[in-house]
């Protein structure tokens, strides 16, 4: 996982003076997995919501 610079400045400008370690890795971790989730939707890598209801309800009423 990899952010842009300019993405990670902005996430610790936007947090109060005093925080966690954690509470950083939290929001830089999120932060890529959105980033990636964006990325799959401009590759066209999703799954139409009708097909998912059809998959997860399938297997829980065997």
């Amino acid at each position: 996982m990899q952010l842009a610079r300019a993405t990670i400045e902005s996430c610790i400008a936007t947090l109060p003076n005093v925080v966690d370690q954690e509470d950083v890795m939290y929001r830089l971790y999120l932060l890529g997995k959105i980033e990636a989730g964006e990325s799959d939707i401009r590759a066209g890598k999703t799954v139409a919501h009708d097909v998912v209801m059809e998959r997860f309800s399938s297997k829980w009423q065997k």
